[in-house]
């Protein structure tokens, strides 16, 4: 896999272990009561702790997607967002994702020095991100949904959800790369938890080597998500090994970079599954 060169003047290598990305809330609505950050300076303890960790990105987010979220203003998210990236990018020069599906906010925040766009929507709801990125040599994560935040939890449906998602990443990555996004910079995530059953999640886990073959980077963000819940019968707070299990289940498909909450855990989560791997 052909390591992304940065903005910034790193890289995101796929050579060696799995990547660790760090979510960093700045917002106080969080799924995850634990992951919220109430304000600027909050936000970059955790971002720095996050890095202290391990971590080989980390990805801001300011709109909450958890399900029934409604999105938030461009100019609220704005206000959240750019003082935490300025100030962290002054202080670090690790890698800087930014969970964003508006325009604006990806042409703003990678003027302030980030380097990926997570965008949920997939280009859906901002397709000039596309060329936001290609001005800037930006990475982009490229996210499986059905429907909004708001109503995808409402009986979502498939006939066949691993066919579905990879056809909807294959046609997501074409839509990149026509807008000018260079297709090794296209990272691919199936969107666990976005508008999708316990059965589909399991299901997409459990055959994501099929995504994995299709010749991009991959991401697997499913930390503390309902599924788990369902399967442990555990609440949030409590979802932590059966994150931990998840997450090796999809390292060991092929997942390139995973996304969590719980920073230290996962790192050595990635060093002990690295360790194995290098004995085939």
């Amino acid at each position: 896999m052909t390591p992304i060169d940065l903005p910034c003047g790193t890289q995101l290598d796929f050579s060696g272990p799995p990547l660790v990305m760090a979510v960093v809330n700045c917002t106080d609505d969080s799924f995850y009561a634990g992951s919220r950050n109430k304000t600027i300076d909050d936000a970059l303890r955790r971002a720095f702790k996050a890095e202290q960790d391990g971590a080989a990105l980390i990805d801001f987010g300011a709109e909450s997607t958890r399900p029934g979220a409604a999105y938030i203003s461009a100019e609220e998210e704005k206000c959240r967002l750019l003082p935490v990236i300025e100030n962290f990018r002054k202080q670090s020069s690790l890698p800087v994702s930014v969970d964003t599906r508006k325009s604006e906010i990806a042409s703003l925040v990678l003027d302030a020095g980030a380097d990926v766009i997570n965008d949920i929507s997939a280009l859906e709801d901002s397709p000039e991100i596309a060329q936001i990125c290609a001005k800037h040599n930006a990475a982009i994560i490229l996210m499986h949904k059905k429907g909004v935040p708001s109503d995808m939890q409402n009986k979502p449906y498939y006939n066949n959800v691993v066919h579905e998602v990879v056809n909807y990443l294959v046609g997501a990555a074409k839509r990149a790369e026509a807008g000018g996004i260079s297709p090794h910079r296209i990272i691919l995530d199936p969107g666990i938890g976005f508008g999708k059953r316990t059965q589909d999640n399991l299901d997409l886990i459990s055959h994501f080597d099929i995504i994995a073959a299709l010749g991009y980077p991959t991401l697997m963000a499913l930390s503390r998500k309902t599924f788990i819940g369902d399967v442990t019968g555990r609440d949030v707070p409590e979802r932590l090994a059966g994150t931990i299990a998840a997450n090796a289940y999809s390292l060991f498909m092929g997942a390139h970079i995973i996304r969590v909450h719980d920073v230290q855990e996962a790192v050595d989560l990635v060093k002990i599954f690295h360790a194995i791997s290098e004995r085939k």
